[in-house]
């Protein structure tokens, strides 16, 4: 601990037994006998701590906050458990991760209140989180999957076929022994953004999908290390579950959702602020799509620009 300094620092912590990767973003002239604000950040699905966390971290940290992001179980620089299969981003593990990184923030003695942070599905893993982990005082998401996906927004002529296929994946996975990854989005690590957006049904959600996600994208697997479209095939087996968005009324920590209310996903925000019993603070922007806050410079100002003032009051 001594040899931290401001900036990003990596750091490991405890869950499952295993230690997960972390980076750890501390505020310009830190002083470890001082006290701050800690923020746990919760990273969009399937994404690694280079992506998301490596843009709000040092956003909030010039604010004047520790921020940790992290690699969850099994993803990018954190191990999966003993004869399991890396790229399994399971959503109950998930919250579990997030329960261990508070309990890790609580560990550093300059830390003196610990606050959540979620972009898309890490705006349900804090929420998840949260409902019975009163050490986050107050959480905030952006660009918020709060919904169980599928089940909300696309109908079960998408889910019964994505959950079918996720049966048949866990079956052929414990037959086996070997890992089966599929694209969950129909979007590989080798395409390029005519052939993705050509596929796709949503054509303007897919292209900015892939600017971001795509082999050419801006935190793409060309660009981050570690990262990949690839994923474990039998993951929606508990994505479509979403406890955040089920408990929404048993939040009681102040809560602040930003989205894009153009976005194709504003669904699953504004669904769950109609849910929470909090008195929720909303800010709602017509001029942002859901991936406009994941990186653009603008968009992230606001979110961040928000964040910060809702955490500090």
């Amino acid at each position: 601990m001594e040899n931290l300094k401001a900036g990003k620092n990596e750091v490991t912590f405890k869950s499952f037994g295993v230690d997960l990767a972390g980076d750890l973003y501390l505020p310009e002239g830190f002083d470890q006998t001082k006290k701050y604000k800690a923020i746990v950040g919760a990273s969009p699905f399937p994404q690694v701590k280079d992506q998301i966390p490596a843009t709000y971290g040092p956003e909030m940290a010039r604010r004047g906050f520790i921020y940790l992001g992290f690699d969850y179980l099994g993803m990018g620089d954190s191990p999966a458990l003993p004869r399991e299969f890396k790229k399994s981003r399971y959503m109950f593990r998930l919250i579990e991760n997030t329960w261990d990184a508070v309990s890790y923030l609580g560990t550093l003695p300059f830390v003196e209140e610990i606050e959540g942070l979620g972009v898309c599905q890490g705006g349900s893993i804090i929420a998840s989180a949260a409902v019975t982990d009163h050490r986050i005082k107050k959480i905030a998401t952006v660009s918020g999957m709060m919904a169980a996906d599928g089940f909300q927004w696309l109908g079960r002529e998408v889910t019964d076929p994505q959950i079918a296929a996720a049966n048949a994946s866990m079956q052929k996975q414990y037959e086996t022994g070997e890992p089966d990854y599929v694209a969950p989005f129909g979007l590989n690590d080798e395409q390029s953004r005519e052939e993705f957006v050509e596929a796709a049904a949503f054509p303007e959600m897919a292209g900015e999908t892939y600017d971001y996600y795509g082999r050419d994208g801006v935190k793409g697997p060309k660009a981050v290390k570690n990262f990949s479209n690839m994923h474990i095939g039998d993951q929606a087996m508990q994505s479509l579950i979403s406890i955040g968005e089920a408990y929404a009324d048993k939040i009681v920590q102040p809560t602040l959702v930003v989205y894009g209310t153009n976005a194709s996903t504003a669904l699953c925000s504004t669904g769950f602020i109609e849910k929470l019993t909090n008195d929720p603070e909303v800010l709602a922007i017509d001029e942002f799509s859901h991936v406009d806050f994941y990186y653009k410079p603008e968009a992230v100002k606001v979110s961040t620009d928000a964040v910060a003032e809702f955490f500090n009051r």
